[in-house]
């Protein structure tokens, strides 16, 4: 079974984990757009990974289908709550949590990847495409940003 989306997760993977070992502190706060920083977009990330991970293990036993959230309406109640996350662990867990989610897709048998692709949602298998997203955003901000130490 073909499966690109491994290479692409690993990929985006590897700049997250690179970029958050090259984060100071002082960058991990800057602001963002609409009251974000940049540890709450890494911990935006950890969480939408982590929801990936639980749903796959809860289709293992119970079977694929649908899982339709509000993303705008989950995004802005836990923004408070990855704002109050000290940021660096707010970004440790942006990787472990990549890590875990790759680690699951990668190890799936084709008939479960199968089923997943059912349903039509890129998102589903290709983690990388809302990784990129976000650390291209993260990498602008630090390009245009100057930090004072």
């Amino acid at each position: 079974m073909d499966r690109p989306f491994v290479e692409e997760n690993a990929k985006e993977r590897e700049r997250l984990r690179s970029l958050v070992g090259r984060l100071t502190d002082k960058e991990l706060i800057l602001p963002m757009k609409d009251g974000w920083t940049i540890a709450a977009a890494l911990a935006h990330l950890a969480f939408w990974d982590q929801r990936s991970l639980i749903l796959m293990q809860k289709w293992k036993t119970d079977g694929v289908a649908p899982s339709p959230i509000d993303m705008d309406v989950t995004n802005d109640s836990l923004l408070p709550l990855w704002l109050a996350l000290e940021p660096r662990v707010a970004a440790n867990l942006a990787v472990s949590s990549a890590d875990a989610i790759d680690r699951e897709i990668e190890e799936s048998p084709p008939e479960f990847i199968a089923a997943i692709e059912t349903l039509g949602e890129r998102f589903r298998l290709y983690r990388s495409d809302h990784r990129k997203q976000h650390l291209d955003h993260i990498e602008e901000l630090l390009k245009n940003k100057t930090i004072r130490t």
